[in-house]
């Protein structure tokens, strides 16, 4: 089966430093006084060249799989403020900067050359689990249905994701308690990489807007294609309709992505 490739940084987030590192906490960017009494450099030897609000979007873009204007909206502003020059800082690393100026979320990737040379990386892929991967899927076909019927929000309850996994299940596996606590784990997961909005122990969670850019529509037909086809070799083909009715907005959103 096929997995989605999940990468993130190689580098543990108390190396990178935590978002409110101690010192910095008066440094509010937003500050109307903060031009007139700091300077660009922050610490003795300082010798970068970004502001703070800069340097913060650039090690949360470090730090997490995305940022999006909702969760991380100072971080998001200082993005799109800084755009170029922030750019060019995870260039330096060998990284790319991806931007859904429609869904306002932002994510890196790693750069690939031109020539076949591989770079170094901070990066790693890591794949979904198997169950993971339908958490995933679902969310992503539940998102895309609920915007085009013109839902601002969309919500879904942890039960009817556990149950949506279950229905996966292949004919002769017989762990039904193994497999839920998989799911259970999968929703938690997901929850914590940020694609599920809210508290680990909510019933119910916000989808993430992310889940398109970063689930595109090709993706998620080859994935539940091959779902399934673990339980059934035969039964899954494109005209299925668990893939529903493509609208043009995500014929289009999906040739930018």
């Amino acid at each position: 089966m096929n997995t989605i490739q999940d990468q993130q940084d190689r580098t543990a987030p108390d190396e990178l430093g935590p978002d409110g590192p101690d010192g910095f906490a008066a440094l509010d960017p937003d500050d109307p006084e903060r031009e007139a009494t700091t300077s660009v450099s922050l610490f003795e030897g300082d010798e970068g060249g970004l502001e703070y609000a800069e340097r913060r979007a650039l090690v949360a873009l470090l730090k997490q799989r995305f940022i999006s204007a909702r969760t991380h909206p100072r971080d998001w502003r200082a993005l799109t403020e800084n755009e170029r020059v922030i750019r060019a800082r995870l260039n330096d690393l060998f990284l790319e900067l991806q931007i859904d100026p429609v869904r306002e979320v932002a994510w890196k990737r790693q750069a690939v050359s031109e020539t076949g040379q591989k770079f170094p990386t901070l990066l790693y892929d890591a794949a979904w689990s198997r169950e993971e991967t339908i958490v995933l899927v679902h969310l992503r076909d539940r998102f895309r249905a609920a915007t085009a019927a013109g839902e601002g929000r969309v919500y879904v309850d942890r039960e009817d994701v556990v149950d949506y996994v279950a229905g996966f299940r292949p004919p002769h596996a017989t762990d039904v308690a193994g497999d839920e606590k998989r799911a259970r784990n999968a929703v938690a997961n997901v929850n914590r990489a940020g694609l599920l909005i809210g508290a680990p122990t909510d019933d119910r969670y916000e989808i993430s807007e992310a889940i398109e850019p970063l689930l595109p529509l090709e993706l998620l037909k080859e994935l539940l294609v091959s779902l399934q086809r673990t339980n059934d070799p035969e039964a899954a083909t494109e005209d299925d309709p668990l893939f529903g009715d493509e609208t043009q907005a995500d014929q289009r959103h999906d040739e930018e992505d």
